[in-house]
């Protein structure tokens, strides 16, 4: 049989492939809601992919949520909640900004053991890797985790990373830990930020003086400063 797909079709596609698992109601949000009747669409275009053997899905949550074709996790799996909050924090940036050089899952050292944030993305022009915490972890096990974001800062692997600019001074992306939790962790390195979600995120810097925008690390780095632009 054969058929031919939307421009549209290809980017629900590619979409679901990028963040592994979404549901109706983002499709609705982030494709659809310029259309007068965005739901109906919506359920049109997924029902026919679905169809088609394009997109696999699963009715265990509703709304159904989508899932790709060879996805390795059961429809009943767990982490398909991790996937999704992932999701909903890109959609938090999308209300303000969308983000570039989207990374779901990123492992930017290439190897087993070292940090594996569960977002990068350039968010307002400045790189950040995010890290959501949906279960409360002792102190030590999340200075664990920034210790790991110490070493692979000062491994300089960091600089070769291809989304790095071609024209400036490498950047170190700032670690953001979504939790409701603070945690007492410290790094004299590497720029931590803890907040609640995105929009408490944009508070925290929607009236910050334009100077304090960069801010420079505590001690002289390669990269020269720590980039933060949030306007």
């Amino acid at each position: 049989m054969s058929f031919r797909l939307s421009q549209r079709d290809k980017d629900i596609i590619a979409f679901i492939d990028q963040f592994r698992a979404v549901d109706r109601d983002s499709f609705v949000d982030l494709f659809f809601k310029h259309l007068k009747s965005p739901v109906n669409a919506c359920n049109s275009v997924m029902v026919r992919l679905y169809r088609l053997g394009l997109i696999e899905r699963t009715q265990q949550y509703s709304p159904t949520v989508y899932l790709p074709v060879d996805a390795k996790i059961k429809k009943n799996s767990q982490k398909i909640l991790h996937f999704l909050s992932i999701l909903d924090v890109y959609k938090q940036m999308c209300t303000y900004s969308v983000p570039k050089h989207v990374i779901v899952e990123d492992k930017p050292t290439g190897r087993k053991g070292g940090i594996e944030p569960d977002l990068f993305c350039i968010f307002k022009g400045s790189p950040f890797w995010v890290e959501i915490q949906r279960n409360q972890y002792s102190e030590q096990k999340m200075q664990d985790k920034i210790n790991l974001y110490e070493e692979f800062f000062f491994s300089d692997e960091w600089k070769a990373l291809q989304w790095q600019p071609e024209d400036r001074v490498p950047i170190f992306p700032s670690v953001i830990l979504i939790t409701p939790v603070r945690y007492a962790v410290s790094s004299n390195h590497i720029r931590i930020i803890q907040v609640a979600n995105i929009h408490e995120l944009m508070e925290k810097y929607k009236g910050a003086p334009k100077q304090t925008k960069e801010v420079s690390s505590r001690t002289a780095s390669s990269s020269g400063r720590i980039k933060i632009n949030l306007k």
